[in-house]
């Protein structure tokens, strides 16, 4: 048995050099074809029958691994048979052009000319022709730009003596950008965030090339804060972090936003703003019933009408777009993203609660106008607590928001928050106590008591 095993690898080892004898050595620009049989980091190892195997770049495999069938070009015999599935630079044969042609493999090409509608490209000391329309993707801004630059190509066009041929760079660019695009769009979910490019601003938005495929950043996605002009926050070319929102359409349309990444401000507002906290800010818009004021980014608040300061009137030069106010937060709603604002001071605390102590009835108080309305006007007497004027009670007289008048409390409900005063009765009694301190200091004068005197006035009358 051993001597048949012997005479078998001496059979073997007899083949192998007999057809190691009748192998021809690959020459730069040949074809060769093989089976992958190992993959070691950056070099892929082919056999394809030589006594050994030829390496390839691990880059130019595309998805081909051990076992598959690969073919390429000899581009170096020494000390190695490397092979490239595209040409590079050095003579090869119109046969081995051919072969790229018709296999649709890229060919290696340095711009060497301009000429009428194109460029002249030298493929391995071959001369080509490149449309201008296929240097590249895109309008061509300068086409000088491209001269003496090397490019990978693809053959479209080859006459079969040679003598016509077309390669185009933009082939080989739309099908890496539809590759690049293919595997982006498998990761374009809702909640993905995402780095893009910008690619063009409009009035709008602007639209992010993800890698190949374009979202759009509408301008209320831009920052948490508002933004009118898209130019105020991003540039044509600049890189910027998206978050997928909504993808529609098959995947067509997508759409992103920045201001996912920033804080947002509503989470800790009522800690941050609550009632009766000062704030400055600047008027963003306004509306019918009040005006938008931005308390920080992407916070705004409403301030009513009802609450402009005293005096003030919409359209005032106070109130107009971009001036800056403080004021007080009335109320906070995180919940429901709403600021209620006042550019009048609020109450910290409820004033009801001790009214009947500091308004007791007959009491004379100072207060402004605050509006006027059809039972009346109201009073208010300080932040939080309002009464009303009857028109009885107001002696035919106007008087405008912002007013400062004396009033006397008639009668006073803190259940229901209602408080009765009278300028009238008020006016009478400041005349009154005036009355009063004239005669004393009149009877002061005289040495009489001011009783006294009110009794010779009283009995005066009566004669």
């Amino acid at each position: 048995m051993t001597q048949s095993r012997e005479n078998a690898e001496a059979n073997s080892f007899a083949e192998a050099f007999e057809a190691s004898l009748n192998f021809k050595t690959p020459e730069q620009g040949d074809l060769l074809k093989g089976q992958i049989v190992s993959i070691s980091g950056d070099d892929a190892f082919v056999s394809y029958g030589g006594p050994s195997e030829a390496v390839m770049a691990t880059a130019e495999l595309e998805g081909l691994d051990v076992g598959d069938t690969v073919e390429g070009t000899v581009v170096k015999t020494s000390p190695e048979i490397r092979i490239s599935r595209k040409m590079i630079k050095g003579k090869a044969s119109l046969d081995a052009l051919r072969q790229m042609y018709e296999n649709h493999l890229p060919v290696e090409g340095k711009v060497t000319g301009r000429n009428k509608g194109g460029f002249d490209v030298s493929v391995s000391g071959l001369r080509a022709f490149c449309p201008l329309s296929q240097i590249a993707l895109g309008k061509i801004e300068n086409p000088d730009t491209f001269l003496n630059q090397t490019y990978d190509f693809r053959v479209t066009e080859m006459s079969d003596d040679g003598r016509r041929i077309v390669v185009s760079r933009a082939a080989l660019m739309k099908e890496a950008a539809q590759q690049r695009a293919e595997e982006t769009r498998s990761r374009i979910v809702p909640g993905a965030e995402l780095t893009g490019r910008v690619k063009t601003i409009t009035p709008f938005g602007a639209f992010v090339d993800l890698g190949g495929v374009d979202g759009l950043l509408h301008v209320s996605e831009m920052s948490r804060r508002r933004v009118t002009d898209p130019k105020e926050v991003v540039t044509v070319g600049q890189e910027v972090n998206v978050k997928v929102i909504k993808v529609d359409n098959d995947g067509k349309r997508i759409s992103l936003s920045m201001k996912d990444a920033e804080p947002d401000p509503w989470s800790d507002v009522a800690d941050r703003y609550p009632a009766g906290t000062q704030f400055t800010g600047r008027i963003v818009r306004s509306t019918d019933f009040g005006y938008f004021v931005e308390v920080e980014p992407g916070l705004d608040g409403l301030v009513h009408l009802s609450q402009l300061p005293f005096g003030v009137k919409p359209g005032d030069d106070t109130v107009q777009i971009g001036s800056t106010v403080s004021g007080w937060v009335r109320e906070v709603d995180p919940s429901r993203k709403r600021l209620s604002l006042s550019l009048r001071e609020v109450a910290t605390n409820d004033p009801w609660e001790s009214a009947s102590q500091k308004y007791a009835i007959g009491k004379v108080v100072e207060g402004t106008v605050d509006h006027t309305g059809a039972p009346g006007v109201f009073v208010q007497l300080e932040p939080g607590l309002t009464g009303l004027i009857p028109n009885s009670e107001l002696g035919g007289a106007e008087h405008p928001e912002g007013e400062r008048l004396m009033v006397r409390v008639m009668s006073i409900d803190p259940s229901r928050k209602r408080i009765s005063l009278s300028h009238e009765a008020a006016r009478a009694a400041v005349e009154r106590e005036e009355y009063n301190k004239f005669m004393e200091e009149r009877g002061e004068a005289e040495g009489k008591s001011a009783m006294a005197l009110a009794f010779e006035r009283a009995m005066g009358k009566r004669s």
